[in-house]
């Protein structure tokens, strides 16, 4: 467990480093009409961590085996609208989620 708190805390100093290099244009690019920009990717590991942290409340707490519950990747980018927000408020919401799971 110390291994994956270690990884995480790691990506929540580089990454956000990482897009900070970039120009708005450059993270808000999409490589094909259908392939995600570099801010909905990181909007996607918002959405992961957002439904990662319910799964790990109620595994702790739920009597019955917990069933891991899929959810649409790809209509929870489409539908924060991560591509019209500033790469910086993506960048400070996947910080705090992550150092919230952590």
């Amino acid at each position: 467990m110390q291994e994956i708190v270690k990884r995480i805390n790691h990506w929540i100093n580089v990454l956000p480093e990482e897009y900070k290099l970039m120009s708005e244009q450059e993270a808000s690019k999409r490589p094909l009409p259908n392939k995600w920009s570099k801010k909905e990717i990181l909007g996607h590991l918002c959405d992961s961590a957002i439904n990662n942290m319910a799964r790990f409340i109620k595994i702790q707490y739920e009597e019955e085996v917990y069933v891991i519950q899929s959810y649409n990747q790809d209509q929870w980018v489409t539908l924060q609208n991560y591509q019209a927000l500033p790469v910086n408020e993506i960048i400070d919401l996947f910080q705090a989620l992550n150092k919230q799971i952590v």
